[in-house]
């Protein structure tokens, strides 16, 4: 993948203030709500961050020595790791030309990155969190190894040093990354989730984009009687992107506050109607139209099928066409398909969210200069560069204008403006780690035939109420 929200789990209890729901805007992430919290509500309180050796000043607000060297560590999966070393490390290092920049791509962070965090020494500066053995978010801020990062949003914006940067991002871009009302982690990728298409094996068959759930399975099998698999995933490393298939159905049958319950791990959140009604339609694709030799496979194997027209559908995030641009031909076309059901949402609803976490430890030797590589990331060049090299938005809002993106991405940006407020998105993934994993494992159960509908409910409340009576793991109020 590129982006693996992997979960995150901690100790004592805190509160954690509901992330706010932003406006639908082009190319920019929407979280679910009625009404549009203001970005003024934002974490605030104590600062832990002294200056780094230099002089303070609106070019230099973390007081960054000029000569300090700066480690970077950034995970290289779907969006690789160009972005940083040739767009956002250089504008660091315009911005400090006497710096040495250490970059390092690892693609197993918490088994790399975390023994550096748990000694103390060799700790880097900036973090790129994220893949399959991405560290746990939460338990880092329980442990206190995350800087907060109050300082960042309330400095100067690079562009504009009369605006802060909290200013310059999508409305609900801070709290995403807050916990108990301090912010620990910059989410800097607008994403949206759905079903992924070629548009030219599509029109060439003549299939078009289902209205409903009832043409869809109709579909599916005539993709079927055309020798193509209708519909897979990959089990063995990318499970979660069929649950969020299976969750993002339920929210559209029963609203997002089948999702909020989930979140807020309430008594028989997993078995609401819409879960099992979600879970029960999944289960029928999985019977009928997945192959089973996709549970044994890993995410880019089944993506190059679909790149060599062998599979129709597949469920990702829009990072998709970049990971695949090596592998798809050059007509492919990427097109996103919002999961074909409505009930409380209209089949317009798509899940979206600021993915892609980033962070400064705690105990960085340089952290005023991981503080100030954030800032540059959320400036307009930062944005616009990594748009144009990976061809996904940022949260910096302005920060996409002249960028050309792909069919996929404009494909997934048409359907984040026409879904409006019917945006849904979830959490407990992030916060609780046990129940994200036991989420995997069932829907692989589920889809590949081993447990029914009822099941994969049974087990998932059980998980979620086991975390819900330990005392030692964090709950976080949506």
């Amino acid at each position: 993948m590129s982006i693996d929200p992997e979960p995150a789990s901690s100790v004592p209890t805190v509160a954690r203030r509901s992330l706010l729901r932003g406006a639908a805007a082009v190319g920019l992430v929407v979280v679910p709500g009625t009404s549009l919290l203001s970005a003024c509500a934002t974490s605030g309180g104590d600062s832990e961050t002294d200056g780094g050796g230099g002089t303070k000043s609106d070019k230099n607000p973390f007081g960054v020595k000029e000569d300090a060297a700066l480690d970077v560590v950034i995970f290289p999966g779907g969006y690789t790791d160009k972005y940083a070393t040739d767009v956002h490390e250089p504008l660091y290092k315009k911005a400090f030309p006497k710096a040495a920049i250490k970059h390092e791509a690892v693609t197993e962070i918490s088994t790399v990155v975390q023994p550096r965090l748990a000694s103390g020494t060799n700790v880097p500066d900036m973090i790129n969190n994220s893949g399959s053995k991405l560290l746990d978010f939460g338990a880092m801020v329980a442990d206190k190894q995350l800087a907060d990062l109050t300082d960042l949003w309330d400095a100067p914006s690079v562009d504009d040093p009369g605006k802060k940067v909290r200013d310059t991002v999508v409305p609900g871009t801070v709290e995403r990354g807050s916990f108990n009302r301090k912010p620990y982690v910059l989410y800097y990728v607008s994403t949206v989730f759905g079903l992924w298409y070629s548009g030219k094996l599509f029109s060439g068959r003549g299939w078009t984009q289902p209205a409903d759930w009832d043409a869809f399975l109709k579909q599916l099998d005539d993709i079927k009687k055309a020798g193509i698999t209708p519909y897979g995933y990959a089990g063995a490393n990318a499970a979660y992107y069929q649950y969020t298939v299976i969750l993002t159905h339920a929210a559209k049958l029963g609203g997002q506050e089948v999702l909020k319950n989930i979140d807020n791990l309430e008594d028989g959140a997993w078995k609401q109607d819409a879960v099992k009604q979600a879970a029960t339609a999944w289960a029928e694709v999985g019977a009928k139209y997945l192959d089973k030799a996709y549970e044994g496979l890993k995410h880019t194997d089944v993506q190059l099928q679909q790149n060599q027209y062998k599979l129709a559908y597949y469920p990702s995030g829009d990072w998709l066409e970049n990971e695949q641009k090596k592998d798809a031909p050059a007509d492919f076309t990427y097109q996103l398909l919002p999961i074909p059901v409505k009930g409380k949402l209209s089949t317009k609803a798509v899940r979206a969210t600021a993915a892609e976490g980033y962070l400064v430890p705690a105990k960085a030797k340089n952290k005023a200069g991981g503080l100030e590589y954030l800032r540059q990331m959320l400036s307009r060049a930062g944005a616009k560069g990594f748009g144009e090299l990976v061809g996904s938005n940022t949260v910096v809002v302005g920060g996409a204008e002249g960028v050309t993106f792909p069919p996929g991405v404009t494909s997934s940006t048409n359907a984040l403006k026409a879904a409006g407020k019917e945006v849904v998105d979830f959490f407990f993934d992030g916060d609780y780690k046990d129940i994200e994993q036991e989420c995997r494992t069932a829907t692989n159960a589920l889809m590949f035939g081993r447990e029914t509908p009822d099941q994969f409910c049974e087990r998932m409340q059980k998980k979620a109420d086991a975390v819900k009576n330990d005392k030692s793991i964090t709950k976080f109020t949506r």
